[in-house]
């Protein structure tokens, strides 16, 4: 497939999914793998589904079909983007407790959550002075681009967004319980979770971008656009610009941190070693490990060139 491109879609959708569906479809799609180039990561619970896939258009097509059978009139939440490369090395498929992993049992987006807000309607909501906008994301995605003026939580990862709605929501409302609250993260379900999350605690006037930061990536002109900098993405692209092609950010895969070009240009920066985000988190064990390693990459990278070249 080297000279065709691949149709990535990303989708989540909240439903109650049972168990003998689970297997099943873990089934099929391993089947389809098998006799065709399919990769991504699918996360599936009692919940729901959420992933990213990535194949060629006919392939796509015949799982969201699979999958639209399973799900039934639940929404899916599909964005839709293309890549010459191959995004992911194989296909995963993750059975877990929960599609996106907050840690509070006792909330159910499917049935509960926040008012869905269109990509057209987002620029009014989140300049009107009555608003904050909260980024439900972790803080290194944040860290490369974001929506003006939005609350940066700087959470770790999304388990921990509970505990910082507890301590900080209320200083940004203040007496002022009429405000709107606006959160959106990549592809929407985690601002969606959290939409349910907040009216569990009883917040009101709750929204979220539909389809996040991706669709309205899609939906919006540059021109028109109230986001700044390239998304976050989980896979091999990094991070995507505004015409949803990949960006200009890489991962040190020493500590995981995107990085820029000219982060990249830092004195500091060894490739696959360390970055100045990490120069001081590592042991010279640890880096040896990664010089090692970063090796044997280059080692196949030349290999895998040799072999296209002739």
């Amino acid at each position: 497939m080297s000279n065709n491109i691949y149709k990535i879609v990303s989708l989540y959708s909240f439903f109650s999914f049972q168990e003998s569906s689970i297997i099943e479809l873990k089934e099929n799609l391993f089947s389809i793998e098998k006799n065709n180039d399919l990769s991504g990561l699918l996360i599936i619970a009692s919940e729901g589904l959420n992933g990213t896939l990535c194949a060629e258009e006919g392939i796509i097509e015949n799982i969201l079909k699979l999958i639209k059978n399973i799900v039934g009139n639940n929404k899916l939440n599909i964005k839709v983007s293309y890549s010459k490369k191959k995004i992911f090395k194989k296909l995963k498929i993750k059975i877990k407790n929960e599609i996106v992993t907050m840690g509070v049992p006792e909330i159910n987006p499917s049935k509960d959550s926040g008012t869905y807000i269109d990509s057209f309607h987002w620029n009014k909501l989140i300049k009107d002075k009555n608003t904050i906008v909260v980024d439900t994301r972790n803080h290194y995605e944040v860290s490369i681009g974001s929506f003006k003026k939005s609350i940066n939580p700087n959470t770790e990862n999304f388990s921990e967004f509970p505990e910082w709605v507890d301590d900080n929501l209320g200083k940004y409302l203040g007496e002022d319980d009429s405000k709107n609250i606006a959160m959106f993260c990549t592809g929407g379900i985690r601002c969606e979770k959290a939409t349910s999350l907040l009216k569990k605690k009883g917040y009101k006037n709750i929204f979220h971008l539909q389809g996040g930061i991706l669709k309205y990536l899609e939906d919006m002109s540059k021109e028109e656009s109230l986001f700044e900098g390239e998304c976050f993405v989980f896979d091999k692209r990094v991070a995507l610009d505004h015409e949803l092609k990949q960006g200009s950010y890489s991962i040190c895969h020493a500590c995981g941190m995107p990085i820029s070009l000219e982060d990249q240009k830092n004195k500091e920066y060894r490739e696959g070693i360390q970055c100045h985000f990490c120069v001081n988190k590592f042991t010279d064990n640890d880096r040896k490990r990664f010089e090692e390693r970063q090796k044997q990459i280059n080692k196949l990278k030349e290999k895998n060139q040799k072999v296209y070249k002739d």
